[in-house]
């Protein structure tokens, strides 16, 4: 890579190099959110086998349970927030 004179860079706009940053943050932007889900989908799987657990115990702890479902479902819900946010603001 051949660098830009200093006059050359500072001919350069703010404009300019944002133009030039620009797919380089929204690929950024996207992985994030991909890793993003992707904690989530650890955080499900760990929910599940804790409801599991719960379930399979002599004496149910029903509000235990219940914390559980509600946690489950919400990070669900998280999860499908984040893939609708990628689907639309990176198609």
């Amino acid at each position: 890579m051949k660098l830009n004179t200093y006059e050359e860079c500072l001919r350069l706009s703010k404009e300019a190099i944002d133009a030039v940053l620009a797919p380089l943050r929204i690929m950024k932007a996207r992985k994030q959110a991909e890793l993003e889900m992707a904690k989530l989908e650890e955080e499900i799987a760990t929910l599940q086998a804790k409801i599991q657990e719960v379930c399979m115990q002599k004496e149910i702890n029903f509000a235990a349970l219940i914390s559980l479902q509600d946690a489950l479902a919400l990070t669900e819900r998280k999860k499908k927030q984040y893939q609708q946010i990628l689907t639309e603001m990176f198609p």
